[in-house]
């Protein structure tokens, strides 16, 4: 018998952190090749920038939802630009402070969606998508990590 029962929220996004992190685990070999998918180009480190603006991005969204408020425009300039920063090679030490940085933002979501009731989760307050849908939404930023892919 297999498990059929839909992923929480918060496992969503702490499950979307663990797979983005085993990739990233085998990063410090980068050879500095750049990554070409779709129309874009992908590193090491703009992967983890990405991951990580897009959980800060729609984290500061549900905050000011709940908090009554319009959440702020994002300035991110996303996928679309490639920085000089996103160039560096890839070291283990890049790569524990991805690992610090990416599961404490996967424990601060899952923390607060953990708190949400189930109508809170489906019937969220303000315009978009219910909070239950942006957890789910942000399972896409395994795009990013793939995008480079398993360089073991």
């Amino acid at each position: 018998m297999t498990d059929t029962a839909p992923r929480t929220p918060a496992d969503a996004v702490t499950a979307m952190v663990d797979h983005v992190l085993t990739l990233a685990a085998t990063w410090p070999n980068w050879d500095g090749k750049l990554a070409h998918v779709d129309d874009r180009v992908y590193t090491p480190h703009k992967a983890i920038r990405r991951v990580a603006d897009h959980l800060i991005d729609h984290l500061a969204e549900l905050e000011a939802r709940l908090a009554g408020e319009e959440p702020r425009p994002d300035h991110w300039h996303a996928s679309t630009v490639t920085t000089e920063a996103d160039l560096a090679p890839f070291t283990p030490q890049d790569f524990d402070e991805a690992r610090s940085r990416l599961t404490r933002l996967a424990r601060i979501w899952a923390n607060r969606l953990d708190a949400l009731s189930d109508d809170q989760l489906d019937d969220s307050p303000g315009e978009g998508w219910s909070f239950r849908e942006l957890a789910h939404h942000l399972e896409g930023s395994t795009y990013y990590a793939d995008a480079v892919g398993d360089l073991s």
